[in-house]
């Protein structure tokens, strides 16, 4: 073996550990951990240091209308001029190189795990924390959590494609990089785990809660030596209680004025994108959040509190620095604010403004409630913080993030009661009044429902080696050989290991592969666009070619798995039938099989093969029969079926070390008798 190809195995070898078994994943999701954590450690610093940029503090807006210290000229008109300013730099980012940067970007990583096999460009993570930075240090009403999920899930995305994870696996890679960002953001490591599982992979199987459990716990560990110990929401006033029992009938009409205000917000929030799309339609979208961030700024100029993220609002609020109007006025701002960020072209997420809007108009309900019960009704900043989760689950629909992120931001576990009641109300408001949430409703609007059974849920314990047809015992791949070195050439006539083919080999080609580990996902896509007579299936460290699989055998243990006859999937055998979409390509770059290639060959009238059982042809050492097309029809070579002329035979056939262009002309080859 050369030196260059000693240099290519090592790391091949890493990368099918890796991917070969539970011990592989959980490294990489440790790997992903940390990563996230720094990414969220980078980010926040980056929002920080561009929100000093531009107003000579690392956090604004909380103080009213005091302009920026760097830009003193500008007097009170900074309000108007640094969205425009941060919209000239973040739009043509955001349009020149990762469009789905644009947005909160929850919604683009839920459709790559629910439709593209969680599959995501890198460039995201870095366009993402730039636009975003930007767009939130220059003004933008938005928060940090879409962002981080989006940068901290391009990260792990990247990571598994490039081990070559299947699709099942690389779909839990994701949510370990959302829910490391979650947790490291706002030392949350339960809320990330939540986040993770029940926003962007929405299921909750054993081995996906423990690997994202593992990333989520890494990533705080990280962040904390950076961003501190403290609960993220340490600012809010401590010991709060609800008193009586009788108070949970005041916290459940709360609930639903909340789940109300959460309803709103994503109502807002898209017609207003309407709006700024019908209003800039058929201009360049780049200038989009330049230009139109004007009308953002006198926005701002009028209530300067919606500047950035609002956390110190957020304390002040619970403080009880404000006024009831003006709280009403702030939760409604908010509204406004967060949707023509969004509207204008803006990125960031909508976490952050939900639990801005539950904060201020839960401080409302409870100075109201206070004023009119007295101090036997509790503290009003127990409503403030009920509110909180209250209006996030209404417009994400996602109960146990909600109760994990007021629980575990605040530290304090006393309200636990209090908001598991909020969160449950305000989640059956939502749910009977509106289908989509703040996150799905997006994906619905491009005709995209992750809401309704997803294919790969149907099969999510189905995996290839379920449905392949084994090939015992399973044969070897040279350890030598490289698909780069194999791909396009076959074995030449007259060698020792010819093809011993009945007729004329009408074609010649290699063979793209499948991992046994992989989920019937992938297959699928495979086999449309390779597998016209089906693929083989190679063990997950790539030594072993263990079986060969058919859209037929994949369609069969589909109809078992509908049917509830799980047993009977791993028996499932491919029998005929071949993909129709002509026009199908393939969505990552094709694996050929190394050491292996295809021949067809056609049984003529004449050929000795004619009238003899597949079984009986005496085919050279290490072919391998793995399909007879018939009149059209793909079949399982059971050794049984006899040839007749017509008939096509697809061999798997081991590739000389002397070899010749696939393309070349098909030859005549005997059979020997």
């Amino acid at each position: 073996m050369t030196a260059p190809s000693t240099g290519r195995a090592a790391p091949a070898g890493a990368a099918a550990w890796l991917r070969a078994g539970r011990s592989g994943m959980f490294l990489l999701a440790l790997l992903v951990g940390a990563g996230a954590g720094l990414g969220a450690v980078a980010f926040r610093y980056l929002i920080y240091f561009f929100t000093w940029l531009a107003t000579g503090h690392s956090q604004f807006g909380q103080d009213g209308h005091v302009g920026s210290s760097h830009l003193p000229w500008l007097g009170l008109g900074f309000f108007v001029v640094i969205p425009a300013i941060g919209g000239l730099l973040y739009g043509p980012l955001i349009y020149n190189w990762a469009r789905e940067a644009r947005g909160h970007g929850v919604p683009e990583v839920m459709d790559a795990v629910a439709n593209n096999g969680g599959r995501i460009r890198w460039q995201v993570a870095v366009v993402k924390s730039l636009a975003s930075a930007l767009c939130i240090g220059s003004g933008g009403s938005v928060g940090r959590e879409g962002p981080i999920v989006q940068i901290g899930s391009a990260l792990a995305s990247s990571v598994g494609q490039w081990v070559k994870l299947p699709e099942n696996r690389l779909r839990i890679m994701v949510a370990c990089g959302a829910a490391g960002g979650i947790s490291a953001t706002f030392n949350a490591p339960i809320t990330g785990v939540f986040f993770g599982v029940e926003i962007i992979l929405r299921e909750f199987a054993v081995d996906a809660l423990f690997t994202v459990m593992l990333s989520a716990m890494i990533a705080d560990a990280v962040a904390i030596p950076f961003l501190g110990d403290k609960p993220f929401l340490s600012g809010f006033p401590a010991g709060i209680t609800l008193g009586s029992p009788r108070n949970y009938l005041l916290v459940a009409v709360l609930a639903v004025i909340a789940a109300l205000m959460g309803l709103a917000f994503k109502s807002v929030l898209y017609k207003i994108e309407d709006w700024c799309d019908a209003l800039w339609k058929g201009r360049p979208e780049w200038a989009r959040p330049a230009v139109l961030g004007l009308a953002f700024g006198l926005l701002l100029l009028a209530l300067p509190q919606m500047y950035g993220v609002g956390y110190p609002v957020m304390f002040k609020t619970t403080a009880g620095d404000y006024a009831i109007w003006f709280l009403i006025i702030l939760a409604l701002g908010k509204i406004l604010a967060t949707s023509v960020t969004m509207g204008i072209g803006g990125s960031g997420g909508i976490f952050a403004p939900s639990l801005f809007i539950g904060v201020t108009m839960g401080m409302a309900y409870g100075d109201v409630i206070d004023h009119l019960f007295g101090a036997g009704a509790g503290q009003p900043a127990l409503y403030a913080v009920v509110a909180m989760g209250a209006v996030f689950t209404s417009a994400a629909r996602a109960p146990l993030t909600s109760l994990a992120s007021v629980v575990e931001m605040t530290g304090d576990f006393s309200l636990t009661l209090p908001v598991m009641l909020a969160v449950a109300i305000a989640t059956t408001v939502s749910r009977s009044i509106s289908y989509g949430t703040i996150y799905t409703t997006k994906l619905l609007r491009r005709g995209t429902d992750i809401d309704q059974a997803a294919p790969w849920r149907a099969v999510a314990d189905l995996k290839v080696t379920d449905v392949m047809r084994p090939f015992r015992p399973a044969l070897p791949i040279p350890p030598d050989a490289n698909g780069a070195e194999t791909a396009g050439r076959v074995a030449g006539a007259g060698q020792p290991d010819e093809i011993a083919l009945a007729d004329t080999v009408a074609e010649r080609y290699d063979v793209q592969t499948l991992f046994s580990s992989e989920s019937l996902g992938p297959a699928l896509r495979q086999l449309a666009v390779y597998g016209r007579d089906g693929l083989p299936v190679v063990s997950p460290d790539e030594r072993q070619l263990e079986g060969w699989v058919t859209s037929e055998g994949v369609l069969r243990a589909l109809a078992h798995r509908v049917a509830g006859t799980i047993d009977e999937t791993a028996h499932a055998q491919a029998a005929d039938g071949e993909p129709d979409d002509a026009q199908a390509t393939p969505e990552h770059p094709s694996v050929p099989l190394p050491g292996y290639y295809v021949a067809e060959i056609t049984i003529t009238g004449n050929s000795p093969a004619a009238g003899r059982k597949l079984g009986d042809v005496s085919w050279p050492a290490g072919t391998t029969p793995v399909s007879v097309l018939r009149d059209g029809s793909l079949r399982q070579p059971h050794p049984d079926i006899t040839l007749a002329p017509g008939d096509r035979v697809s061999l798997l056939i081991p590739a000389a070390q002397d070899t010749e262009p696939a393309d070349a002309e098909p030859k005549e080859a005997e059979l020997p008798r």
